[in-house]
């Protein structure tokens, strides 16, 4: 009889290695915090010049954006309305992801142990069933 994979791996590892792995990613998961700063006042890039610093905000953004809307449609074949589109929406979702910062909930150690325990333990089981395995070993 094949198991996991048609390989004579095992049913069982297959089953518990794909349970312990799920628990395991589900709790690492659901232990991680994402925030974000984004919003029409943040700035999305800074710039450097001549000693000064000058901040490029999301609305700061959105100018381009209005003129090359206008230009396309007072001329859906105007390139320069398309780039301007393109470029603002471009460094809008740029920005919007490089805002994006993820951090670790404060946990005990015994929790961060069984985490790893059961996502990585849990995906070596997994692998494992799906490896061939010799009627020698067994």
């Amino acid at each position: 009889m094949k198991g996991a994979g048609g390989n004579s791996g095992g049913i069982g590892h297959f089953f518990i290695g794909l349970l312990m792995m799920s628990g395991g990613f589900y709790m690492l998961l659901s232990a991680i915090t994402v925030t974000s700063n984004f919003g029409f006042g943040s700035r999305l890039y800074n710039i450097n010049a001549f000693g000064t610093g000058v901040g490029l905000t999301t609305g700061t953004v959105m100018i381009p954006f209005m003129f090359g809307i206008g230009l396309i449609f007072y001329n859906s074949k105007n390139i320069l309305g398309w780039l301007l589109s393109i470029c603002s929406i471009t460094a809008l979702v740029f920005g919007v992801i490089s805002s994006v910062r993820f951090s670790l909930r404060t946990m005990s150690s015994f929790d961060l142990i069984l985490i790893l325990v059961l996502a990585i333990g849990g995906l070596g089981l997994f692998l494992r069933s799906l490896k061939t395995i010799d009627a020698k070993y067994s």
